[in-house]
């Protein structure tokens, strides 16, 4: 494994943020980025997909304090889950939602942030250049936004963008679509050298995450948390190593 040169920061929690996939208002299972051929998600927390039911037996296993939900509809232009985001807010008042929705541009995020269904995640696979960031960058929406960094075999996005941390807000996703529902373990490379570009963000893992021990590994090398969905779905990842790791 290669080495990671962040370093963890004194006092800082490690953040497991368990992720849902939303499909025409059903909860669908991500596998290695190929959207069109997600499956409805069967977990051994919950009975069906709803999504309520699935962030419920989440929750059952552990207090998440942030849940992460791509709205795939909208990412890939075909539609959006606002009515499923606006049940989850409902159902769960305390718990807060990072959304990607496929926001393109300043104004989506503004208007998204408007509603109050949670931060808004910016893809790089949908950003509409650099504008939108730098109109970001003096709005008070910045404070709601987190960058992902996509990748699949090389980044996705506006060229530039992963040599600009001026432009990266201070919450960072490192995210490997190819990894996704994959079990191939966290992409240890990319997330060192983002963790180089800048180091006083707070970097989360998403893709490949197997078990605890990739947790336990993550956060002693300086991530701020990490993206999880199928290892908590299928019992790799448990409520014991999730309280260890919130101590």
């Amino acid at each position: 494994m290669p080495s990671v040169t962040m370093q963890p920061r004194e006092g800082e929690m490690f953040h497991v943020v368990p992720v849902i996939d939303l499909r025409e208002g059903g909860v669908v299972h991500a596998r290695r980025g190929d959207r069109g051929r997600y499956p409805p998600l069967r977990s051994s927390l919950c009975a069906g997909n709803d999504p309520v039911a699935v962030v419920g037996g989440l929750l059952r296993l552990h207090p998440f304090h942030v849940v992460y939900a791509a709205d795939l509809d909208a990412i890939q232009g075909t539609g959006n889950n606002r009515p499923a985001l606006a049940r989850l807010k409902a159902a769960f008042p305390d718990v807060g939602f990072w959304v990607d929705a496929g926001f393109r541009t300043a104004d989506a995020v503004r208007g998204f942030v408007a509603l109050g269904l949670g931060d808004a995640v910016l893809g790089s696979e949908s950003l509409d250049g650099l504008a939108p960031l730098v109109m970001l960058k003096a709005d008070p929406a910045w404070d709601r936004v987190i960058l992902s960094l996509d990748f699949h075999d090389r980044f996705i996005g506006p060229p530039g963008l992963p040599d600009r941390p001026d432009l990266w807000p201070q919450r960072i996703i490192a995210m490997t679509l190819a990894r996704v529902g994959s079990g191939e373990g966290p992409d240890w490379n990319r997330l060192a050298e983002i963790g180089r570009t800048k180091p006083q963000a707070s970097l989360f893992a998403a893709g490949g995450v197997r078990n605890g021990d990739d947790l336990r590994n993550l956060a002693a090398r300086g991530s701020a948390g990490a993206l999880v969905a199928t290892a908590l779905h299928d019992g790799r990842i448990g409520g014991a190593e999730l309280a260890a790791l919130s101590r």
